[in-house]
């Protein structure tokens, strides 16, 4: 990011915008002081709040992470609510006042300030992470994408949270948001970053959109009135299911979060999961792809995909899954193990004896087809959010599994990136394979969504 010039005034509302690789995330971090020092990169210019240069410890500014799980960081969710509060010496009964008054703002009220971070979605983690800025009450909130991983009820929930600290305290937002329906209707500005540097358009929402929305849909930045158009093929929906499940409860340490669930899954298919934050989708989804052992009940694979002997999914051997069931987990960067992105895609047809120029091949398609060229010879841990969700994406293809389990696979994508990807997903269903999927996202959904899955989250 380079040659951007902007003053945004207190109690502004702004919307920052720009294709994939523009420098917005890198630009929040910057206004909240956590870039690190020369050591780090190279710096020019001036970047001044108040007039002075921004840290992270006068608690001017409160930025909410792109990932959840890297928002978390104690154990117990009342003390990471309380934590910004008591670095900025705030005192204690008053701090945890402010935890209880944020955890209500962002529709976690009914918490407990015991519960175990751990426990939680990833859609409450990013509830929690907004509590926890709210409560440092800072003069400029720094939000990136903060509603990806929210149900919709989430979504209008932390909006108003965040409109409403706005008005109260006057406080300046200033928003990423690749979905920007959500937003436009409630702010005052638009930024949109040039991806060679310098700022490409500066004004009224309206103004900005007409002028430009046209060149921004084409880049990848999700404008209203710009919808992504897949066009879905023709399936061939097998007749015998390859998946059922009698009786299935799922859960975590032998908790169930979900009960007597009787599920069928067929091949040529496309199955979304969906429901609130906290009804277990996650869980469901890593159960059904044999990474969690299910509280009671089974689940039956068919005889042609399963191993001999092999009735209990979560005790297939490793080898077996990677051939039979691919898995794109929440967080992606939990299942990256090599060294650069090609080597992450060659890892599991390595496992599988394949010759070098059957790997090379296949690395070679992948990266064609989830635009990760010019990523291949990186460090996966140092893409960007979306670039690693359509990593994760790749690895589970690249063994050719009949089954794929997908939590929440478009995440983090721009509106170019999203049409790929659900390019993909729609032609591996039509080429026969079962696809499940995690997700709130409901163009996903129309797209891809031949059946529906849709959980109750059970009383607290």
């Amino acid at each position: 990011m380079s040659g951007v010039d902007f003053a945004i005034e207190p109690g502004e509302r702004v919307l920052l915008l720009g294709a994939s690789g523009a420098g917005k995330s890198t630009l929040l971090k910057g206004l909240a002081g956590v870039l690190g020092d020369a050591e780090d990169g190279d710096e020019f210019g001036e970047l001044l709040i108040d007039g002075e240069q921004p840290s992270p410890y006068r608690g001017v500014a409160g930025l909410v992470l792109q990932d959840p799980q890297a928002n978390t960081i104690m154990a117990r969710v009342g003390d990471d609510v309380v934590f910004g509060c008591e670095n900025l010496r705030v005192p204690a009964d008053e701090a945890w006042q402010r935890a209880r008054a944020a955890l209500d703002e962002v529709g976690l009220g009914h918490f407990g300030f015991d519960r175990s971070t751990q426990r939680l979605s990833g859609g409450e983690r990013q509830r929690l992470a907004l509590a926890g800025v709210l409560a440092m009450h800072p003069r400029l909130l720094l939000l990136d994408e903060p509603t990806a991983n929210l149900d919709p009820e989430g979504v209008l929930e932390v909006r108003d949270a965040v409109l409403r600290t706005a008005e109260s305290r006057g406080a300046t937002v200033i928003i990423v948001e690749h979905r920007v329906d959500t937003w436009i209707d409630h702010i005052d500005r638009i930024i949109v970053l040039e991806a060679g540097g310098g700022v490409r358009a500066d004004g009224a929402p309206g103004d900005v959109v007409r002028e430009h929305g046209a060149s921004l849909a084409a880049e990848g930045v999700w404008v209203p009135g710009y919808p992504p158009e897949v066009t879905r093929r023709s399936r061939n929906i097998g007749e015998a299911p390859i998946c059922l499940t009698l009786d299935l409860a799922i859960g975590r340490d032998g908790v169930a979060v979900q009960q007597g669930l009787g599920l069928s899954i067929a091949s040529g298919c496309g199955t979304v999961i969906t429901g609130a934050n906290g009804a277990g989708k996650s869980t469901l989804a890593l159960t059904l792809a044999g990474l969690l052992a299910p509280v009671a009940g089974r689940i039956d694979y068919a005889s042609d995909l399963a191993p001999a002997g092999g009735a209990h999914v979560h005790k297939w051997r490793s080898k077996d899954l990677v051939t039979r069931i691919g898995t794109v987990f929440q967080q992606p960067e939990h299942q990256f193990v090599a060294r650069t992105v090609r080597d992450e895609l060659e890892l599991g047809p390595k496992l599988l004896k394949r010759s070098s120029a059957e790997r090379r091949a296949t690395s070679d398609r992948l990266l064609a087809a989830l635009r990760l060229e010019h990523l291949a010879e990186a460090n996966p841990f140092t893409l960007s959010g979306g670039e690693q969700r359509r990593l994760s994406v790749a690895t589970a293809l690249a063994t050719g599994p009949r089954v794929l389990v997908l939590d929440e696979p478009t995440f983090g994508q721009d509106r170019l990136t999203w049409i790929e990807l659900v390019k993909l997903m729609d032609e591996l269903i039509a080429e026969g394979r079962a696809l499940i999927a995690v997700t709130h996202d409901a163009e996903l959904i129309d797209s891809i969504g031949d059946e529906r899955i849709h959980l109750a989250k059970a009383a607290a």
